[in-house]
């Protein structure tokens, strides 16, 4: 019984892989510094809880994608853009509070729609290479909206420049919702500020998504994406799923991007999007997710995980290296770290 019960720990180990284990124990580490150097614990777990709330759903878009057999979606930036754009609407018209985030997603949906159908039609033709297509998508799509962003004829004195044409670089959402999903049904438990509302908005995105795996379509999609020649031998159009993939994707981050921005109380524009896929990306790889195969807890777990130790190893650099701005190099080294390891496994494929 006592050798049975550490085989079935060292599986359990196994399973759950070295590298989370390690990362988790350097978070463990960053936490334990926060009592070291007597810095303000309550306040750093309540960014960290933030942090998490409204970065789930961005990281949620990478699951239709990989399930439908299109791979990680680089081209998140596409469906951001389209958040972008519907957040930029719904400051036009003076829409606030929780019914002006609701309108701004709403509005989002059927410009992700539409640019998530015409992508589609790119990614099933170049099957195959659809994470390398993606990134170009992705890039240029930022590099077009920094064109838009200068033409689009938006009038509102606080978001466009007092001199000149073209929207602010970044708009502040003072005057609309900034964190109103964060403050709804706030509670303060031990110091530490428990935001109820989003965790509750971020948590059912996560059960739909949950239902969705499971539903007629969420199971055609995953035949699709697992076998296409057994999918269709099935009467299953793979390219209707990889489609339909492609658009829930660009969706969830239209609509992710939005939740993103209030948490932090403002909206960023022209290059601000273009490498958000890889910090989505690499949350739900070190979750435990492939290009193949992903579940929701390989997702919240990533995001937990990924996101705390960002947001812990700031402060901590900050008081062990006050001079000039070696923290912030230090948080780059971390958070570019972790994106490399978890590209890197995706590209070997192994699951640790």
């Amino acid at each position: 019984m006592k050798y049975a019960g550490i085989a079935r720990v060292k599986a359990g180990l196994k399973s759950f892989g070295l590298p989370r284990i390690v990362i988790l124990l350097f978070i463990l580490f960053l936490n334990m510094m926060l009592f070291v150097l007597d810095l303000p614990v309550a306040l750093t777990f309540s960014q960290c809880l933030v942090r998490v709330g409204i970065n789930i759903v961005l990281s949620l878009a990478m699951a239709p994608c990989i399930m439908a057999g299109t791979g990680m979606n680089f081209a998140l930036p596409l469906g951001i853009e389209c958040g972008l754009v519907a957040g930029m609407i719904s400051l036009q018209f003076n829409m606030t509070g929780i019914a002006g985030i609701a309108a701004a997603m709403l509005i989002s949906i059927p410009f992700s729609v539409a640019a998530g159908y015409a992508y589609s039609l790119l990614v099933n033709r170049v099957k195959g290479s659809e994470m390398m297509v993606s990134t170009y998508v992705g890039f240029s799509v930022v590099a077009l909206m920094c064109i838009a962003w200068l033409i689009l004829p938006f009038s509102h004195p606080s978001i466009v420049w007092p001199i000149g044409k073209g929207l602010r670089t970044t708009i502040t959402l003072d005057a609309w919702y900034d964190r109103a999903l964060n403050n709804l049904w706030a509670l303060k438990l031990w110091g530490v500020d428990v935001p109820v509302g989003l965790f509750l908005v971020a948590g059912l995105f996560c059960l739909a998504m949950w239902l969705f795996m499971r539903s007629k379509a969420g199971l055609m999609m995953k035949a699709a994406g697992a076998n296409p020649k057994y999918a269709l031998a099935n009467g299953i159009k793979v390219d209707s799923m990889r489609a339909l993939g492609t658009i829930l994707s660009t969706v969830l981050g239209g609509v992710g991007i939005i939740i993103y921005a209030q948490g932090f109380g403002f909206y960023q524009l022209y290059n601000a999007p273009l490498m958000m896929a890889f910090p989505a990306i690499s949350a739900v790889l070190i979750g435990g997710a492939s290009p193949k195969k992903i579940s929701i807890l390989n997702i919240v777990l990533g995001t937990v995980m990924f996101q705390t130790m960002l947001a812990v190893a700031v402060p901590v650099a900050n008081s062990m290296i006050p001079e000039g701005n070696l923290s912030e190099v230090v948080r780059t080294i971390v958070s570019n770290g972790v994106i490399l390891y978890a590209l890197s496994r995706m590209q070997s494929g192994s699951k640790e």
